[in-house]
């Protein structure tokens, strides 16, 4: 490609230069004092409810990041197991502070008869929590 020294010498010192910093990290990394990541915050999330009326509570060791203000999806589950790909996601909310618990509330779904369950997604701070699975 470059027949000229003049070109090649630089491109190859270069090459070997970038091939050496390359070679270096990984050997500087596993010699330093790198903290590991903060573990999660426990949630969990519960359903209760009955006609189509669905709400539970959020609760974790890390309230203000974990509980208040997350989002949480409610399902009916349609197979013998819960899948939340695959079930039917029938409302979602967030939880609010309500006396010294966080609460959510779908209203009426609409869907009375069937089995429901709440989730929580993880978050970068927070575990994610999936409810037992109610039958109504």
């Amino acid at each position: 490609m470059f027949k000229s020294p003049r070109l090649r010498r630089p491109l190859v010192a270069l090459a070997v230069a970038a091939t050496a910093l390359t070679a270096m990290v990984p050997a500087a990394q596993a010699g330093s004092r790198i903290p590991k990541a903060a573990t999660k915050a426990e949630t969990k999330v519960n359903i209760k409810g009955d006609n189509g009326d669905y709400y539970g509570y959020v609760k974790s060791s890390d309230a203000g990041n974990c509980a208040n203000d997350r989002k949480v999806k409610v399902f009916k589950q349609l197979g013998s197991v819960q899948d939340p790909k695959s079930d039917l996601k029938i409302g979602t909310d967030t939880a609010e502070p309500n006396g010294d618990r966080y609460m959510w509330s779908i209203g009426n779904s609409g869907y009375k008869h069937g089995h429901f369950y709440a989730k929580v997604g993880k978050t970068s701070v927070c575990k994610g929590d999936t409810s037992k699975t109610i039958d109504r």
